[in-house]
């Protein structure tokens, strides 16, 4: 294995997905921005079809919000228009609050790494805007679909 690829995680949520035109700047690579739109849609993908989880009814109805707190992000290859790329998620820890999770844009065929990012998630009230503990089906859920996650 080179430097470029890293090891999936044992329980990882995956997506593919084709770079598009609207992804990339004037150099025709992708704009870094636009990784983390792609990364914000598979992390709605994994709560709706990853968890089993509403997620449009988490946010719309009982009123969870799951903002970003902190981003680390590790940029190692470019993604070109046309590249069909690999979305992968893991959770790295689970908190009573909180959720760091491990995301990761990599080429299908190769597992060429194009970049990594730790991401810390809150579950927050939209009413008050504070942290909230876990929903309970939330936390069952994550704990089912990734078992080698570290409860806290």
């Amino acid at each position: 294995m080179t430097a470029s690829q890293t090891q999936a995680p044992r329980a990882e949520f995956r997506r593919t997905r084709m770079v598009r035109f609207s992804d990339c700047d004037p150099a025709g690579i992708v704009f870094y921005p636009q990784y983390f739109v792609m990364l914000n849609g598979l992390v709605e993908d994994w709560v709706g079809e990853g968890l089993g989880i509403d997620y449009h009814a988490l946010i719309s109805e009982r009123r969870i919000g799951l903002p970003t707190v902190r981003l680390e992000a590790d940029f190692r290859a470019v993604s070109r228009m046309g590249d069909q790329v690999a979305l992968g998620l893991s959770v790295e820890r689970l908190g009573s609050r909180s959720m760091s999770l491990v995301l990761r844009c990599f080429e299908p065929a190769s597992g060429e790494l194009r970049m990594q990012v730790k991401q810390v998630l809150v579950t927050t009230s939209l009413e008050s805007h504070r942290a909230v503990e876990i929903p309970q089906d939330l936390r069952t859920a994550i704990l089912r679909a990734s078992p080698s996650s570290a409860a806290a």
